[in-house]
């Protein structure tokens, strides 16, 4: 390594593709569900997508946007469950290789800790 510099990483082709994967499902359920809410409730476009992404990301339907028919709110409904485990899915679908490094990295520090401390109350 040059001083001063980090070598850099080349980050693999297979997140690339988990990316591609989980980018395309997050956005099928958004297109889903903007144009279902635009069709259903004669919403616009944007309004019908501002509605989905709040869905999707488990804050919940915006105050100004609710669906006033019965296969609207039943849709709704629906959309809320499928989306938000679309979109958690997804997420660790991406970062899941990340995450089980970092918790095996634990997982071998904490057995080195453990270690420590036995070796510590032996002698």
């Amino acid at each position: 390594m040059i001083s001063g510099q980090r070598a850099r990483r080349r980050i693999p082709q297979s997140f690339w593709v988990r990316a591609a994967y989980s980018l395309a499902l997050i956005a099928a359920v958004e297109v889903i569900g903007t144009v279902a809410m635009h069709a259903i409730e004669g919403w616009s476009l944007l309004d019908s997508f501002y509605f989905t992404s709040f869905i999707a990301t488990g804050q919940g339907p915006p105050g100004n946007l609710l669906p006033d028919s019965p296969l609207g709110k039943v849709f709704a409904s629906l959309l809320a469950f499928v989306s938000v485990g679309t979109v958690i899915t997804a997420l660790l679908f991406l970062f899941g290789p990340f995450l089980g490094r970092v918790l095996k990295a634990g997982e071998e520090k904490l057995e080195e800790i453990g270690k420590e401390v036995e070796r510590r109350e032996k002698g």
